[in-house]
């Protein structure tokens, strides 16, 4: 068990010191035992937050639900620990928030309300509290929730997700009454809000077991409402003659995103979704039993957008989504030419190349094949040499200045026309980019 830094304990004690009782709890209680980094610290307290208030002046309140921010410098580090007083059960008429906030008397009260076990733990610096065996739980690798599941997950029904993630963050396994509740009470999940649902969702595929996740997510009903585009994608064969495929549609999805070698969570939700639109484009010849999903890329970008809205993904997040699913059947050819490399290049952009790299390699270990194959070698080196070229017109030797200087021109459409005939020619290597040799040529374009 990890042992508490010093300024977590002197913390602490500026509790008890004023007479209060404070525990570190939930995840932070759960990592602590788990040996791991705590990165978020949770403490809950018999102190109501006006109490709290008075002893941190730093410290603020801005919800209803009894929990206070306190910023705490530690070296360059600035901390902000959240301390919630005891809270009691109550309804949840919405399925996401309690309708009303009840102070509790005792920490094992507080205990009782949370969602599981192995998150109802507290530690008060010396001793642990533990009602309902969640150490154990924890040695186990058991998700359980506290009491009854049906009451845990009808009052907030993002726990439903919550216990899908934790299996995927720490390689647990649901428990058989914790799991069947999730499956019964899977439609809940309709109710809470996209952002919510993409916060669980995109921590799910960051986790160390992502395709185990998303699995799980599909076995107790609950990817069917979170992405149906993927869920329905578990029905559609792609085995054929001439074709490579060894998985459905929905299970090669999820081994390649277990195989994507990149820890980018949008990368590898892209890898996720890259080809949710071979369930619309499947088409299988009676005759040859040959099996096509033509311009199943394409439909994959549409449907991956729609996805991004849904989720409430930033503009930046959707931008590098979508460009990775619209580019991901990208040639792989010894004969390609560097003008095409290049404006392969330009498509994806060159900040988005090692994240295309990526999910092409989970892409094929996901289909049965291997890593990498010669021609992919190839063209990863080719896609290194291109940008090392005039890869674009700010690269030439000459600019603006220059052209409206020996044309006599001034600023306007034609600048920019003459340097991207410029720039062809250079592409082509039918003009060196040369700043001589390209102001010659300039001057050689005056009448």
């Amino acid at each position: 068990m990890t042992i508490l830094p010093a300024f977590v304990t002197q913390f602490m004690a500026s509790f008890r010191e004023k007479g209060y009782q404070i525990y570190l709890v939930g995840g932070s209680a759960r990592d602590m035992l788990l040996d791991k980094e705590i990165k978020n610290w949770d403490f809950t307290t018999n102190a109501h937050p006006e109490a709290m208030m008075e002893l941190f002046p730093d410290a603020f309140y801005n919800n209803q639900f009894g929990t206070v921010g306190i910023p705490l410098k530690q070296g360059d580090d600035t901390y902000v620990f959240e301390v919630t007083t005891f809270r009691k059960e109550s309804a949840y008429t919405d399925q996401r928030h309690p309708d009303t906030v009840e102070w509790a008397q005792t920490v094992e009260e507080d205990l009782a309300r949370r969602d599981f076990t192995i998150n109802a733990i507290a530690y008060d610096g010396e001793k642990l509290i533990d009602p309902f065996q969640g150490q154990e739980d924890l040695k186990q690798g058991i998700i359980r929730a506290v009491g009854d599941p049906d009451k845990r997950f009808t009052e907030d029904a993002l726990r439903l997700m919550r216990g899908v993630r934790f299996t995927s963050q720490l390689g647990f396994f649901i428990e058989d009454a914790t799991r069947n509740s999730i499956t019964r009470n899977a439609e809940l999940i309709t109710r809470v809000s996209g952002e919510r649902i993409r916060d669980e969702l995109l921590k799910i595929v960051a986790s160390n077991h992502p395709a185990e996740g998303i699995l799980f997510l599909r076995n107790t009903q609950l990817l069917h409402y979170i992405l149906p585009e993927v869920d329905r994608c578990f029905k559609v064969p792609q085995k054929s003659p001439k074709r490579h495929h060894i998985y459905d549609v929905g299970t090669h999805l999820t081994m390649a995103l277990k195989h994507c070698p990149s820890s980018d969570v949008i990368t590898r939700f892209a890898t996720l979704l890259h080809d949710i639109g071979k369930a619309d484009t499947f088409h299988k010849d009676p005759t040859t039993q040959l099996i096509t999903f033509y311009n199943h890329e394409v439909v994959s970008a549409i449907l991956t957008e729609k996805i991004a809205k849904r989720l409430r993904l930033s503009n930046e997040q959707t931008e590098k989504l979508v460009t990775l699913v619209k580019y991901h059947q990208f040639t792989v050819s010894e004969i390609q030419t560097d003008k095409a490399v290049r404006r392969f290049i330009r498509q994806i952009g060159q900040e988005n190349i090692q994240s295309m790299l990526d999910l092409r390699t989970g892409d094929r270990i996901g289909s049965g094949a291997t890593p990498t194959s010669w021609r992919f070698e190839l063209f990863k080196k080719r896609l290194e040499e291109v940008q090392h070229e005039p890869f674009k017109v700010t690269d030439l030797k000459v600019d603006g200045r220059d052209v409206m200087e020996i044309l006599a021109i001034k600023p306007g459409r034609q600048v920019g026309e003459t340097l991207d005939d410029i720039f062809s020619l250079v592409e082509d290597k039918k003009l060196e980019n040369d700043r001589d040799a390209l102001l010659t040529y300039l001057r050689g374009k005056v009448k």
